[in-house]
C-alpha cells in the first residue's frame, strides 16, 4: 500500500492509499486508532470478526469505519489500483502487526 500524507495535527492523520491490484495485508489492528475511508476507486476486500469470518467489498463512494483495536485485513482482488482517503485519530503506535484474529 503506498500512502501519502495530507496533513497531521495533534493526534489526526489524513491522508490517501493506493492498494495496488492483487496486493493483500497482514492481519493487524491500529491500536488505539480509529480510521473514517472513503472509497475514491476500485475496491478492496476487508476481513475482521472471529476467525476473520466477517467481510465487505467496498467500492467507490462508499464509507468504511475500523473501530479501535479491531483486528482486520485488507487487500485488492481486481485488476485496477485502488485508492482510498483515511482519517485516523488516536495515539500510539497505528500499526499492530499480528497472526490473526481471535477463533470463532
Amino acid at each position: 500500500m503506498i500512502r501519502s500524507q495530507a496533513a497531521e495535527i495533534g493526534g489526526m492523520w489524513a491522508g490517501v492509499a493506493r492498494t495496488e491490484p492483487g496486493m493483500v495485508s497482514g492481519w493487524h489492528d491500529h491500536g488505539d486508532h480509529e480510521s473514517a475511508i472513503s472509497m475514491v476507486s476500485g475496491t478492496c476486500g476487508w476481513s475482521s470478526g472471529p476467525a476473520g469470518r466477517k467481510g465487505s467489498m467496498p467500492g467507490p463512494a462508499d464509507l468504511v469505519y475500523v473501530g479501535r483495536g479491531a483486528v482486520h485485513r485488507g487487500g485488492n482482488p481486481s485488476d485496477d489500483p485502488a485508492d482510498i482517503v483515511v482519517v485516523r485519530t488516536g495515539g500510539g503506535a497505528s500499526v499492530l502487526n499480528m497472526d490473526g484474529p481471535a477463533p470463532a
